[in-house]
């Protein structure tokens, strides 16, 4: 079964009633989702608190009956989040945002993985490095990169969401990949597997 019959039934489920179905695709697609808000807003805080309303956005449209987008559930889902990303920095540049971690969080308590703790140490290591090696690019390289790979995007799809065509998209991926290629020579960087 394909993921994205998977999805289709997980939310087909959950919009019959079934509340833990939307708790199995937050925890799916939480990895990524919430890895594209942090890449854009540099700020753990206000990266959970862009993952919730994501999600609170998916859930309305689930309950409004809204939601149609055959099989595209992690790119929608991802479109969201940028927008609302994009949407923060617009209003912070008006008004400054407070963040904190009062309340209780449901997002917050859904395990990533099974892994053990030096398992998970490592791969937290890794995935920080692999972050601050993404926040040296262009923000336009940076932009394409987080779409394509923690996005799952189409280049159409970011070609679209980014208003340029599909070989300038093709063409920044292109550049993101050669210029984190000469960051990791440069630094010396070791990504352990």
């Amino acid at each position: 079964m394909s993921e994205q019959i998977k999805d289709r039934a997980l939310i087909k489920q959950y919009i019959q009633g079934n509340e833990a179905c939307l708790e199995m695709l937050i925890t799916k697609h939480k990895n990524k989702v919430f890895t594209t808000i942090l890449l854009i807003v540099n700020d753990r805080y206000i990266a959970e608190d862009l993952f919730q309303e994501t999600f609170i956005k998916v859930i309305k449209t689930f309950k409004s009956g809204k939601y149609n987008e055959e099989g595209k559930f992690l790119p929608w889902v991802v479109r969201i989040a940028r927008n609302l990303a994009i949407d923060h920095f617009r209003k912070s540049k008006r008004m400054p945002t407070i963040t904190s971690q009062d309340g209780e969080d449901i997002f917050r308590t859904i395990e990533i993985s099974d892994s053990n703790r030096e398992e998970s140490y490592i791969r937290n290591q890794r995935d920080d490095t692999v972050r601050q090696i993404i926040n040296m690019l262009p923000p336009e390289q940076k932009e394409v990169l987080v779409l394509r790979h923690y996005g799952d995007l189409s280049f159409k799809e970011i070609a679209d969401l980014t208003g340029v065509s599909i070989n300038t998209a093709l063409g920044r991926m292109r550049y993101a990949l050669i210029n984190l290629r000469k960051i990791i020579d440069k630094h010396n960087i070791v990504l352990i597997n």
